[in-house]
């Protein structure tokens, strides 16, 4: 049993063109943040990997060593830990204390940071968009409220983001 294809010529071309874009979006977030992610992803494999001294042969002792005096609380180690980069920013200690006052069920603990927690804007939470779809809430600012309009390309021109994603309107989205 064959499958039907309804792909004219519009369709090819839309569906082209969504992809031409969609590459083209992927092409412009690697050329802005592609070396922090690199940096970031060294850093962690560089902490993965462990520390190899190299051996050396054991020397005759001369005298015997002497005693220690006081025993240090807490032994050094011999690796050293770099510091885990993250995508977000460090939580503010205020809201990281309301994790542990009450609990989910109550609406409070868990349930409170995170509704706390989205109502801060996405830069204050991230140091850089992480997927494509953060271009659609990165930077818009804070919400204007507008009033009741009754004209028509009024509502068009109010209607589209003013943060430059799709910024071009398509001739085809004006037509109501």
């Amino acid at each position: 049993m064959s499958r039907q294809l309804n792909m004219d010529t519009v369709r090819q071309n839309f569906w082209k063109e969504e992809y031409l874009r969609e590459k083209m979006l992927r092409c412009e977030w690697h050329h802005k943040y592609g070396s922090l992610v690199k940096a970031k992803q060294k850093a962690k494999a560089a902490a993965r990997l462990p520390l190899k001294l190299p051996t050396l042969p054991p020397k005759a002792p001369l005298s015997p060593p002497p005693a220690p005096k006081a025993v240090p609380s807490r032994a050094s180690s011999p690796t050293l830990e770099a510091p885990i980069q993250s995508e977000m920013y460090a939580v503010p200690p205020a809201t990281r204390a309301l994790l542990y006052e009450g609990i989910s069920h109550d609406f409070q603990g868990r349930y409170h940071y995170l509704s706390t927690r989205k109502l801060d804007v996405p830069e204050k939470r991230y140091l850089f968009p992480i997927t494509t779809n953060f271009t659609y809430g990165w930077q818009l600012g804070p919400p204007v409220k507008q009033e009741l309009v009754f004209c028509k390309m009024c509502r068009i021109e109010s209607f589209f983001r003013k943060n430059g994603a799709f910024a071009l309107l398509d001739p085809r989205d004006l037509a109501l």
